[in-house]
C-alpha cells in the first residue's frame, strides 16, 4: 500500500466528570486523530494517547504534533509498505517518542486490516469475539462516595476495579472497599506515587488479596521494584517502566513484576504490543490493556489488541459513555455485563462520527504528497 494523504486533528473533550491521580486532576481532555488514505482511498484512524502537559511520560500533545508533522510523516507518505511491522522500522532511528509513533503506526494497521478485508483484531491475531472489561476510578477525598461509585460500576457488572491510590490515601481505602466488596477483584494502581521508604505500608496492602498493585515505585525503575516484590506477596505490576520488549525481558528476568500493562502508546503502537504479548505469553506472564482516557478511535484498538490470547485480565478499556456525553465513532463502544463484543466490520470495526469530530476540532492539518 502506499499511503497519499494525512490528515492531523487536533480535538478537545470535556469529559464527564473529572479524573484525579496522584499527578492532580483533570477533565477537559485533548486529543490527536490521525487519518491517512492509500491510493485506493481506503482511510485508516489512530490516536495519540499524550496529555497536555508530561505528567505521565515525556511527551505532549504538542510534541506529538511537532514529531508527526516533522518527522514521522516525511517516512511513510508515499511510501510503498507491505505492512504495518514496517512502520516500526521506518521509524527505528528515531529515539523513544513512542505515543508520536503509535499513533501513525495504528492508522497504518487500520487501513492495512481494511485493505485485506479483516478486522484489526484479525489482522493482529486475535481471536476472542467478546472482552472482559474492568474500569478504572480516580483519587476521591470521600471515601464513601468512593463505594457508592464502585458499587455503581459492580452492579453494571463490570469484572474487575482499579483504584488510584496515593501516600496517606491507600491502606483505609483499599480496606474500607474490601470490607463493603469482600470478593470483587481489586487492583491499587499507584502512578510512582511511593518509594521504597514506604515498603511498610505498602506490605500492609497483602491483608486485601488484590490482584495487582500497579506501579507503585519510580516510572523508569525496574531495580527497586524487584527489591520490593520479594518484600510482597500481591503481585507487583509494571505500567510506565516498559516501553519495550527489551524492558520486558530485562523486568520479567529481574523479578521485578509478575504481571504487564500494555499499553499501546506507552511501547510505541501495535507491533511492539504484540511482541511483548508474545514473551510474556511464552513465559506465563499475565497482561492488559491499560486505558489512557482516550476517545473511540484509541478504544477500538485497546479492543482489538485485547482479543489476543494472553490478555488475560480485564483491562481498563471502559464503554464510551463513561467518559464522554458523545463520543466521535458510530456506533459507541458499549459494555454489556462486563463485556465488549468485538466488532465485526473490517479495520478498527467503528466508524468515525464526522458530525461529533468536527464539532470537537479546533485545528486540522493536512498532507498529500507530490
Amino acid at each position: 500500500m502506499i499511503i497519499k494523504e494525512i490528515t492531523i486533528r487536533k480535538l478537545k473533550m470535556t469529559m464527564k466528570h473529572p479524573f484525579t491521580t496522584s499527578f492532580g486532576t483533570f477533565q477537559d481532555k485533548d486529543f490527536l486523530l490521525l487519518e491517512v488514505k492509500d491510493e485506493l482511498g481506503n482511510t485508516g484512524w489512530g490516536e495519540s494517547v499524550a496529555f497536555h502537559s508530561p505528567w505521565y511520560n515525556e511527551e505532549t500533545l504538542e510534541t506529538n504534533i511537532h514529531m508527526i508533522r516533522d518527522f514521522l510523516i516525511p517516512l511513510v507518505l508515499d511510501k510503498e509498505i507491505t505492512h504495518p511491522d514496517e512502520v516500526s522500522e521506518l521509524f527505528a532511528n528515531l529515539r523513544k517518542n513512542n505515543m508520536a509513533k503509535s499513533t501513525v503506526e495504528g492508522a497504518i494497521w487500520d487501513v492495512y486490516a481494511k485493505r485485506n478485508k479483516m478486522t484489526l483484531a484479525h489482522a493482529l491475531g486475535g481471536v476472542l469475539a467478546k472482552i472482559e472489561v474492568g474500569i478504572s476510578i480516580g483519587i476521591h477525598e470521600d471515601v464513601n462516595k468512593l463505594v457508592e461509585t464502585v458499587r455503581g460500576f459492580v452492579e453494571e457488572g463490570y469484572k474487575r476495579i482499579k483504584v488510584k491510590i496515593k501516600p496517606g490515601y491507600d491502606v483505609n481505602v483499599m480496606r474500607e472497599l474490601r470490607k463493603h466488596f469482600p470478593e470483587v477483584p481489586l487492583m491499587a494502581d499507584a502512578n510512582s506515587a511511593y518509594t521504597l521508604a514506604d515498603i511498610e505500608i505498602l506490605k500492609e496492602l497483602d491483608e486485601f488479596n488484590l490482584t495487582m498493585i500497579e506501579q507503585p515505585l519510580a516510572s523508569d525503575d525496574i531495580i527497586d521494584h524487584a527489591t520490593l516484590q520479594k518484600q510482597l506477596k500481591t503481585p507487583i505490576c509494571l505500567d510506565e517502566s516498559i516501553h519495550s520488549l527489551e524492558d520486558t525481558r530485562k523486568a520479567i528476568e529481574l523479578g521485578s513484576t509478575k504481571i504487564i500493562n500494555i499499553k499501546i502508546g506507552r511501547v510505541g503502537g501495535l507491533t511492539e504490543a504484540k511482541k511483548i504479548h508474545d514473551y510474556c505469553m511464552e513465559r506465563q506472564i499475565p497482561v492488559w490493556c491499560g486505558g489512557m482516557l482516550e476517545s473511540g478511535i484509541g478504544r477500538a484498538h485497546n479492543i482489538a489488541l485485547t482479543t489476543l490470547p494472553n490478555f488475560i485480565l480485564p483491562g481498563d478499556t471502559a464503554g464510551s459513555s463513561r467518559y464522554w456525553e458523545e463520543d466521535v465513532i458510530s456506533p459507541e463502544v458499549v459494555v454489556e455485563e462486563g463485556y465488549i463484543t468485538v466488532p465485526t466490520a473490517f479495520g478498527i470495526g467503528y466508524e468515525p462520527n464526522m458530525k461529533a469530530m468536527n464539532k470537537f476540532t479546533v485545528e486540522e492539518m493536512h498532507f498529500n504528497a507530490e
